[in-house]
Formats: structure tokens, sequence, C-alpha cells
């Protein structure tokens, strides 16, 4: 079993934002950046299905869990965050300009086909731009099956979070099994059972490897890298490729026109009692 993991460099979310004042872009000088936290529990969800897949004791450590991001030189970092995690190996695209959600979807169609991973898992977002869209665009560029925001039914805090069980249910066979599917055994079809997160609940479904799975916030908490882990991940390989090399044109075909700061909130209001509370929702608020 070989998973293929993304890991996105991006600011870090508890850094204070501010807009250049010609409006191109935010000020990057002084902000702290850190792994994509979607991005994070893709990488945890990945490690645990290595390490709950039968390959991954009946052949002595084949199954692996391969981290992939696409950035500059200084992406690395976040790469290695990962592979101190407990990722077995990293891959970096290396690219220092601006890469929109279409052109790392088309990179990572040309790592896939050169890894060719049984599954291949991804944050549902990066909380910089919250686009969305890579892991669709991935699928439909490969001709994978894709579940998008995978989550589970139990609850953070119950037994089966606590046992560092995986969300996602890998089986041989399956309702709907027929076809190509890889196994790591290069047996029957392997399918993913995968819970989704929906407007009224969650739903269940299943889908054959190989396949894009997007990740939510409520699949698991990652866990944190121990100094011997850590220590570790510095000698674990990373292989750096480029663009031009993988036959890919990366000029975006999004362009930023312009970047606002959101409005100033207006300074609240100290009210006497609920009464008058009541009033100003109702008259000025309008919301009861």
């Amino acid at each position: 079993m070989k998973i293929l993991v993304t890991v996105k460099r991006v600011e870090d979310y508890e850094s204070k934002i501010k807009v250049k004042p010609d409006n191109t872009w935010i000020v990057t000088e002084g902000v702290n950046y850190r792994a994509n936290p979607f991005d994070e529990i893709a990488v945890e969800e990945a490690l645990r299905l290595r390490d709950a897949s039968p390959s991954a004791s009946a052949s002595g450590g084949r199954s692996e869990v391969v981290a992939v991001s696409i950035g500059s030189a200084a992406a690395t970092a976040e790469i290695r965050s990962a592979l101190a995690m407990g990722a077995d190996r990293g891959i970096l695209v290396k690219h220092d300009g601006f890469v929109d959600s279409d052109a790392v979807a088309r990179l990572l169609v040309k790592v896939v086909e050169k890894e060719k991973p049984d599954l291949i898992l991804m944050g549902k977002q990066a909380v910089d731009v919250d686009d969305n869209v890579t892991g669709q665009l991935l699928a439909e560029y490969l001709g994978y099956g894709q579940v998008t925001f995978a989550s589970k039914k139990e609850s953070l805090d119950s037994p089966e979070e606590k046992a560092k069980k995986p969300g996602i249910k890998l089986q041989v066979g399956g309702a709907g099994s027929a076809g190509d599917g890889r196994s790591p055994e290069g047996g029957a079809p392997m399918t993913a059972q995968v819970v989704r997160e929906v407007d009224g609940g969650v739903e269940t479904l299943e889908v054959q490897l190989p396949a894009v799975v997007t990740v939510d916030l409520r699949l698991n908490i990652p866990r944190y890298a121990s100094l011997p882990n850590i220590m570790k991940a510095k000698k674990k390989p990373i292989e750096e490729l480029a663009p031009a090399a993988l036959g890919v044109e990366v000029a975006p075909k999004v362009k930023v026109v312009r970047v606002e700061p959101p409005p100033a909130r207006a300074a609240g209001v100290k009210v006497p009692d609920v009464a008058t509370l009541i009033k100003k929702l109702h008259e000025e608020a309008k919301v009861v």
C-alpha cells in the first residue's frame, strides 16, 4: 500500500496578516509559516492507514507514505514536518513563483504517474486561499474516483480516536469493486469506504482504488512529532523535481487582481439590562 499525501506551506493562521500598500498581496515579512492544517489531518490518516495495512506487517515494510509539496525551497520544512510525524519520504516540486490550483493539480498528476500510489490523500482546502478545488481537479485529470470532505461518525473524543484507528476503511473487494482497482498484493481490487460530511449530517461512500480523498476537520487529531522522530526526519530522503522536467507549464490561469483587508469591526456597545438588549436587537439590528 502506497499513499501519497500533500503538504502545502501556508501562512500560520495565528499570525497577524497585513495587506501590502499597493493591494497586490499580503506582507510576508515577519509572517510565520506552517503546514496546512487540513493537510496535517491527511498525513495523520495516511499514517494510520499505513500502520493498519495488512501489507505493512506481511511484507516487512512495503507500505509507505510519501509526502509531496509544491513551492520554494522553504517548503522543505513542511515536508520535514510530515516526515517527523512518520511519513517515509518526501518529494518537493520546486517552484518559486505563484502556482494556481490548476497548475498544482497538473503537477500532481505527473507525480502520481511517477509514484503510482494506491491512494491520494489531501486536505479539502488550504487555509491561505481557501480554493477547495485542487483535489477535484486532480481526480478529474487522472480519471480516478474521488471522495471529498472525509470525516467519520465517531467523535474526536471516542475510543476509536484515542486508539488512533483510521476513519477511512480499506477493504479487498466491495459493492463496487469490479474493475482495475489495485491492491497491495496485486490480487483482488481494493476499495475505500469513506464517511463524508454533508449539509444534513454524514453519508458513507465507497470508492475503488486508486482514488483521491480530501479530508475534513473531524476525521482525526494529528499527532505531535516526538523529538526522536524530528531527528530521524532529518535523515529521511526528499526528492526534488522541477515543473519543466515534469513537462508542466505552470503559468497561472488565475490572476489575483486585488487584495483588500476585511472592514474594521465596529466597537461594541454595553447595555444596562436585558430589556435594553432585546430592544436594540429588535429595533436596530432587526434580528429578533
